[in-house]
């Protein structure tokens, strides 16, 4: 009896996914955090050092410095700042959409430590004769021009000094913030000033009398509208309090806004055309299941981005990229079930027998391959920074939504379908020619199916497949020895400098530029197909005066503001040691699990698999000179997780079929073993990566030019990937498993589990 109500059930359940999506995807995507590389902005990595010499840097100094740092932020006006304080005694500020990055640089590093001085530069008061709060920004009444009037704690003091003062020659009176002693001096500033540019020092003014007054009035160097934002800017920094500790930047970058939006628009026009193309590949091949997998897969993507909203989740650009690759994971758990429910279709089970022992089979192995990539999530978000944290965290919640999504979502679908009887006889709906199925009562087995791929012996061909995989290595390591990595400034030092241009770039004038400002050792690179872009890389870190003139000067003549990434060596000797350290845990905890869940021989030879991605991945980096920075570990990493789950699949195939046989006696059986189990999951294997890499390949032809690198990184992982699995993890553990028949006197016993009750019959 045909049962009308399901399939009314899930048109309702489709028809209202849809429609909420539609009715709310623009407030979801309203409500996105944008990290500073889609939207603009700059982060910054401060060491806290002392101001004087014999003072101490203590918990106490880090967390009253990171207040003060707060405080200065809400004076910008930032929407959504971020100040951590992270070990070492540093402070790490991120602020996406600031609008003027070189005046919020400014007013963070700033220590605001007012001085006042004669002309000699000798200190007649600092900041602690100043009462607390008590600066403000007015106007001076002749003139209507800005000023800044602050509040001393002694008249009497006051007094004194201006005597003082009024006596000398010449008689003025120096008001510095962050008066640097050896550095600074009130004669070389007064040059500056006859030189047309702007005098470090606050105020200068004469004082020809003495003043008995609490009362300080700075004015002078405030015209204009910026000279009321400059003296704004002076009472606001007062007010917060002056730094108690000096602030080294050992890492920075700024991204420019307009950088940020072409990121953007790009990688989200590259995401929708790969995931597109997925949904296409999925109904083409999968047909009914298929439709269901657009379905969940559209609810993946929605509860992901709602999900993400709600625990406050700032989405970077490597998110993005997250987020599409846990697309191909909901699909690889789709292809799973679907595969298998296409094997239990061919043996002659119904549709229902198909689907549940489909969907049964099916679980562990999705849970499983999920597991691993999770693990490698996990590490990337414990070692990454900035960026590569917002990547590792969009990628653990992907994973759990596209389980959720493709294993309970599409479970509750398919039920439905199945169980409303209109679809029992339709098989070729489900992917299998009614020709091609067998009759139940034959005592066939989903392991005794035929597939296209028996001609081929996988065992034969691995052996010199694994001589020509180690011959790779060896010259993966004379390539590494010879060319070295081409590593970036994360893992080295400097700065790195990306312009933009309306019109097409010529090296020569923008070296030219570049000495306007005292920048002349740069190595230029043009990119892109218009040439309108170029990337300027220094060996040394730029200093903040620098940087501040660079962008400045770029802006102005080129109309867009640069991306300026600045490494210090401390940094970059950090960065590059937890890279190492997150491959050598990731590897370590993989190896336990899949020991765990399956034997160690299992998990030896999935890790070696997984090492030998890596280094390929490392090698052909070496070769085609390729920039290797912290997107590029995220690379490997995501690898790493993400490749073994197709080992583990077929893993999970070589466990059962040494289930249905229990006892070796032959090392022809461990051979017939690991070939049936290659053949059984090679179309799955192939499916789930070709889906993958259609992502992939969109994001590197259509993508944004920062996560070329990274896409060029996961598709040579993805393809060495299913390399692997097929002909190094599974074969090497055959091998290990006949010394091991060899070694047990050529007996072993198998099957230690007991026997599933496969005899219930669904109608």
């Amino acid at each position: 009896m045909k049962k009308r109500s399901r399939i009314v059930a899930f048109l309702l359940i489709a028809i209202l996914l849809f429609s909420l999506i539609g009715g709310t995807v623009q407030k979801v995507m309203k409500d996105v955090n944008l990290g500073l590389d889609l939207q603009g902005g700059f982060e910054v990595l401060y060491q806290v050092k002392p101001l004087e010499k014999g003072d101490k840097i203590d918990e106490e100094a880090v967390k009253a410095t990171s207040k003060t740092l707060e405080s200065r932020v809400n004076v910008l006006g930032v929407s959504e700042p971020k100040i951590q304080i992270e070990e070492g005694n540093r402070i790490r500020v991120q602020l996406a959409g600031v609008k003027n990055q070189n005046e919020a640089r400014k007013i963070l590093s700033t220590s605001a430590n007012l001085t006042i001085r004669d002309a000699n530069d000798k200190l007649l008061l600092s900041g602690k004769d100043l009462v607390q709060g008590g600066a403000k920004q007015g106007f001076k009444q002749d003139t209507n021009e800005a000023a800044v009037s602050l509040k001393l704690k002694s008249a009497s003091k006051f007094k004194e000094v201006t005597e003082k003062v009024s006596k000398m020659t010449p008689n003025v009176m120096v008001i510095w913030m962050d008066f640097e002693e050896g550095k600074d001096s009130y004669e070389k500033e007064v040059k500056r000033e006859q030189e047309g540019k702007q005098p470090k020092y606050v105020s200068a003014a004469s004082v020809d009398q003495p003043i008995n007054s609490e009362n300080v009035e700075i004015s002078g160097g405030f015209a204009g509208q910026d000279g009321l934002l400059r003296a704004k800017q002076i009472a606001d920094l007062l007010n917060s309090g002056s730094l108690p500790v000096k602030l080294d930047e050992v890492y920075s970058t700024s991204v420019g806004a307009q950088f940020g939006q072409d990121a953007l628009q790009k990688t989200l026009f590259a995401s929708a055309v790969g995931v597109g193309l997925i949904f296409l590949f999925m109904l083409f091949y999968y047909r009914l299941p298929g439709l269901i997998a657009v379905i969940t897969l559209s609810a993946y993507i929605y509860l992901t981005m709602l999900a993400f909203n709600m625990i406050n989740g700032v989405l970077t650009l490597p998110g993005i990229a997250a987020l599409v690759l846990g697309v191909g994971m909901a699909v690889d758990a789709n292809i799973i079930m679907y595969e298998r429910i296409k094997d239990e279709l061919r043996i002659g089970r119904s549709l229902k027998q198909a689907y549940h022992k489909g969907s049964q089979s099916s679980f562990l192995t999705i849970f499983d391959a999920n597991i691993t990539t999770v693990l490698a999530a996990l590490v990337l978000f414990f070692f990454g920074v900035s960026s590569v944290k917002g990547f590792a965290t969009m990628l653990l919640l992907a994973i759990l939504m596209s389980f959720i999504t493709s294993v309970f979502f599409t479970r509750l679908l398919m039920s439905l379908i199945v169980n409303s009887n209109f679809f029992n006889k339709n098989f070729n709906l489900f992917g299998v020619n009614a020709k091609h199925r067998h009759d139940l009562s034959e005592g066939y087995d989903i392991h005794d199916l035929r597939t296209v791929w028996d001609r081929i012996d996988f065992v034969k061909l691995a052996k010199p497949l694994i001589m020509l995989s180690l011959a790779s290595i060896i010259l993966g390591v004379i390539a590494l020895s010879v060319f070295k990595l081409n590593l970036g400034i994360d893992f080295t030092q400097g700065s790195r400098v990306d312009v933009k241009s309306a019109q097409t770039i010529n090296v020569d004038t923008l070296e030219k530029d570049l000495k306007t400002v005292d920048l002349e050792e740069g190595t230029i690179t043009l990119s892109g197909s218009d040439k309108k872009s170029a990337v300027v890389q220094y060996k040394e870190p730029l200093t903040k005066t620098q940087i501040d003139d660079l962008k400045n000067m770029i802006d102005d003549k080129y109309g867009f503001e640069p991306n300026v990434n600045t490494v210090s060596p401390v940094i970059g000797k950090e960065l590059a040691k937890n890279a190492m350290l997150a491959t050598l845990i990731a590897s370590i905890g993989i190896i336990i699990y899949v020991t765990l869940r399956f034997e160690w021989r299992m998990g030896l030879t999935s890790v070696l698999a997984l090492l030998h991605d890596a280094f390929l991945i490392i090698a052909v980096f070496s070769l085609i000179r390729l920039e290797v920075d912290m997107t590029f570990i995220a690379a490997v990493l995501t690898i790493i997780g993400y490749s073994i789950n197709d080992t583990i699949v077929t893993f999970d195939r070589v466990r059962e079929n040494l289930h249905k046989i229990k006892v070796i006696t032959a090392p022809e059986q461990i051979d017939n073993i690991v070939n049936s189990s290659i053949r059984q999951t090679m179309t799955r294997s192939i499916n789930t990566v070709l889906t993958v890499i259609i992502v992939v390949v969109a994001l590197i032809f259509l993508g944004a030019p920062s996560i070329f690198n990274f896409s060029v990184a996961l598709l040579i992982g993805l393809v060495s990937g299913v390399f692997s699995s097929i002909f190094i993890a599974v074969p090497l553990w055959g091998i290990l498993k006949k010394r091991q028949l060899k070694a047990n006197g050529g007996r072993l016993t198998v099957y230690t589990e007991k026997p599933k009750n496969d005899e219930k019959i669904y109608v």
